[in-house]
């Protein structure tokens, strides 16, 4: 997956725009109304979902397997945003504890057990109270049974990408042990712009206990 990722910022750089995922301008109402500042985001990017988050004055660090998309986000960013170079299954990378998290279209792209660390590990960096949110591939989602199945739910769709579809019985399985809240599901994005089918994730919400 590393190679992937790597040759696809290093080919398209800025691939997906600036304007941020419409799961994170929720995200970012959440964490606002709840008054969290100190935020962890998995699976960074180049720091386009980020932006929305520093505009409005949270802090940010990051987590990302590229580093042509790390020079990316240096070049907008400067040194505002601590990235760690790594994959989340290497997590903790700190010992810091966060408000909240933010993991966006990362989970499903992982096998059971890289799954399972990356939640108990997030879980394990937040702080009481804190939030935790996952937007994942729903299993309603237009991709869903395309490419070569490898698994219950997981299709490889082109080499070096495989993808977990959730639904609502394995969403309960894997976050119900860390204080789960909700989960819905929502297009991405909410409205239909017209040109390409709407995708459909899972908006996973987990608040740790107190």
């Amino acid at each position: 997956m590393t190679e992937f990722w790597e040759n696809s910022f290093r080919d398209r750089q800025e691939m997906w725009g600036w304007e941020p995922a419409d799961s994170a301008i929720s995200t970012l109402e959440l964490f606002r109304k709840h008054e969290l500042t100190n935020i962890l985001i998995p699976g960074y990017g180049y720091g386009r979902n980020a932006k929305v988050f520093t505009d409005d004055g949270f802090k940010i660090t990051g987590i990302e397997i590229s580093e042509s998309a790390i020079d990316i986000s240096k070049k907008h960013f400067g040194d505002q945003i601590k990235v760690y170079h790594g994959s989340v299954g290497s997590m903790p990378f700190d010992q810091e504890f966060y408000d909240g998290i933010f993991c966006y279209a990362l989970i499903h792209l992982l096998n059971a057990e890289e799954r399972a660390k990356l939640i108990e590990d997030c879980y394990n960096q937040l702080k009481p109270g804190g939030y935790m949110i996952f937007v994942s591939i729903a299993k309603t989602d237009f991709r869903y049974g395309k490419g070569i199945e490898i698994g219950q739910d997981t299709f490889s769709s082109f080499p070096g990408v495989n993808l977990f579809f959730y639904d609502s019985d394995s969403i309960k399985s894997a976050f119900g042990g860390y204080d789960l809240i909700d989960a819905e599901i929502t297009n991405e994005p909410l409205e239909d712009l017209g040109g390409k089918p709407l995708q459909r994730f899972w908006y996973i919400v987990c608040q740790k206990k107190n």
